[in-house]
């Protein structure tokens, strides 16, 4: 079993599901008494949000990179963001280093193509939704087509996830405000939806709306495993 590096921390609530559903994975793989071999490198988030409020990514950058080799020189054979947002900097991050980045963008496609949907909602943060980095590559690397909700409903799903979900906060007019949005979506040609921040299965389940839901947290531990024990 390969060792995993995860960088977690962003936030410490949505670690602790990384780190539950990749033993979980493993055990159930497995069997016996088995679990996940795991290092994780929990950062304070509060430090990170300011720097991504402040457009830093520079310096968050750097950050991660050392992290990233730490990990490495730990022994970590490959990394796990524990984040969809700290994605956007998955592909310098890469360069960076010599043990490769298990992308949860790269997961959640390959299951959405799985179920032979072409056309997919994306939920998540303000930067997931709005930045080019999750979007061009479903778009570029994997030929899918991304719908997002309008400018006044990104602000909302942002508000949602960082005032409420972080907290473990869950209202249920939010609830039913993704929900409507889901619903925008699904009119605008969305075969799909993913729940591209790992807080948003906290308010949001399959049996709530006809679309199929991908949890990208789910899908990418999933991904880690099998890169875990793959020979």
């Amino acid at each position: 079993m390969k060792l995993l590096g995860f960088i977690g921390g962003m936030n410490w609530r949505s670690t602790i599901e990384y780190y539950k559903t990749i033993n979980y994975l493993v055990n159930q793989k497995l069997g016996g008494n088995h679990s996940a071999r795991v290092i994780i490198y929990s950062v304070d988030f509060e430090e990170i949000l300011t720097l991504e409020m402040e457009n830093n990514w520079g310096i968050i950058k750097d950050k991660m990179v050392d992290i990233s080799k730490s990990l490495e020189s730990a022994g970590a054979k490959g990394i796990v963001i524990c984040s969809n947002t700290m994605h956007l900097i998955a592909e310098d991050l890469q360069k960076m280093i010599n043990i490769p980045i298990i992308n949860v963008i790269d997961a959640t496609a390959e299951e959405i193509k799985k179920n032979k949907i072409n056309s997919i909602g994306l939920l998540g943060t303000k930067f997931t939704m709005e930045g080019e980095f999750y979007k061009k590559r479903l778009e570029n690397k994997h030929r899918l087509r991304v719908l997002v909700p309008d400018l006044k409903d990104i602000e909302l799903i942002n508000n949602i996830i960082y005032k409420e979900l972080a907290y473990g906060e869950i209202n249920l007019n939010s609830k039913k405000e993704i929900i409507r949005i889901i619903e925008r979506l699904s009119i605008d040609g969305a075969e799909g939806i993913i729940l591209g921040c790992t807080e948003l299965p906290m308010i949001i389940n399959s049996k709530e709306n006809e679309l199929p839901l991908f949890d990208t947290l789910s899908i990418h531990m999933a991904a880690a495993m099998n890169f875990s024990l793959k020979d």
